[in-house]
């Protein structure tokens, strides 16, 4: 046992740190691991100009004289938001290396696409209905619903953020249905460009 221990001291003694290439192909391997498990590719300056653009959309909808109106300027604002949401998603997956549509973001977009879709039937229904009003609760609703459950495949901010747009959505659903234009505002407009912040400072991009 002495001569055992003895050989373990001396061997432990000649070890040798790993040279600097051994270390950096290391640290590669770790961080695309720590990519192929959680979906990075969520850009924080694209969310900031989601939510410019969507308090711009709030601005001019606040002016039109019909519910048609006021649904075609949003619907107008939710081709925008799709268009940047994708390219500064590319963006960001391009230089960071990480695929944008498998594993991980396949999962995002798996859990994000039903609410989506299920949104713009309801959409549908509620406005041939007359039920304009109920509009913007459905929408924040379904929404954060979306980004709640695609977010848990990525960082740990964006299901808070899922979050945070349902219960705007609830206030919406019981606050008066005159001020459902400035709680879209409130939503798509200040919660994107708070989240985007933080993604932005915390997450790189």
């Amino acid at each position: 046992m002495p001569e055992q221990s003895h050989r373990l001291r001396r061997f432990h003694s000649k070890a040798r740190p790993l040279p600097p290439r051994a270390a950096e192909d290391l640290r590669y391997i770790r961080q695309t691991m720590e990519r192929s498990a959680a979906f990075t590719a969520v850009s924080g300056g694209g969310q900031i100009l989601l939510g410019l653009t969507a308090l711009g959309a709030a601005w001019i909808a606040a002016y039109q004289s019909s519910a048609f109106t006021w649904l075609r300027v949003w619907l107008g604002e939710a081709i925008v938001a799709i268009a940047i949401a994708l390219f500064s998603m590319g963006w960001k997956a391009n230089r960071t290396g990480v695929p944008l549509f498998s594993g991980p973001g396949r999962r995002v977009a798996l859990g994000l696409l039903p609410p989506l879709a299920a949104g713009a039937v309801l959409t549908f229904l509620l406005f041939r209905a007359g039920v304009t009003a109920a509009l913007p609760a459905t929408w924040l609703l379904l929404y954060g619903a979306g980004i709640a459950t695609g977010g848990m495949f990525s960082v740990a901010i964006v299901p808070v953020m899922g979050v945070s747009f349902m219960i705007v959505g609830a206030l919406a659903a019981l606050g008066p249905a005159a001020w459902g234009n400035w709680f879209l505002a409130a939503g798509f407009g200040g919660l994107h460009i708070l989240f985007g912040s933080l993604i932005l400072r915390r997450h790189g991009g």
